[in-house]
């Protein structure tokens, strides 16, 4: 089976299809810099064409960061310590993870959190209700939730 070979682009080729590669969906810096270094383009080359795509708006590390944190919220339904750590891993700057942080609404994340341990709650029916909820609390940190708000939301839930 043959291999295929990776296809070499110029720097003018990369930049119409780094703008279309933005323009799908929202890119960091890091994200496009690791693609432009794939689609064989040297340091020079990649860091004027990443300049140029913040100076057009392809490329904004504040709107990445809203849109990350909203979609792993909402769709994965990710804690703010995933979240953040994640971004991270992104190279995001402390400010862009503050601003893509904010845009989650502090009811819906104990809502959230509230419906995560409900929903595992009713997995483990008939252990020791306190092996219950330290179960349900390390799933619960595991996707990125506060501790300390975890057990707040569990002892609320158990109580009852």
């Amino acid at each position: 089976m043959e291999e295929k070979q990776k296809k070499i682009f110029t720097k003018n080729q990369a930049y119409i299809k780094a703008r279309d590669y933005c323009a799908y969906q929202e890119r960091c810096q890091q994200e496009m810099r690791d693609k432009l270094y794939y689609w064989g383009l040297h340091k020079k080359d990649v860091e004027d064409l990443i300049t140029e795509l913040i100076s057009e708006g392809f490329i904004n590390e504040e709107r990445f960061a809203k849109a990350f944190t909203g979609g792993k919220f909402r769709i994965k339904k990710w804690g703010k310590i995933k979240i953040k750590n994640e971004l991270k891993k992104h190279d995001i700057s402390e400010y862009c993870v503050r601003k893509g942080l904010e845009e989650i609404d502090e009811r819906e994340y104990l809502k959230c959190l509230k419906n995560i341990i409900d929903k595992k709650a009713k997995d483990y029916k008939a252990q020791n209700k306190f092996i219950k909820m330290k179960k349900v609390a390390a799933y619960a940190v595991s996707r990125g939730y506060e501790s300390e708000i975890v057990w707040g939301v569990i002892k609320d839930s158990f109580e009852k």
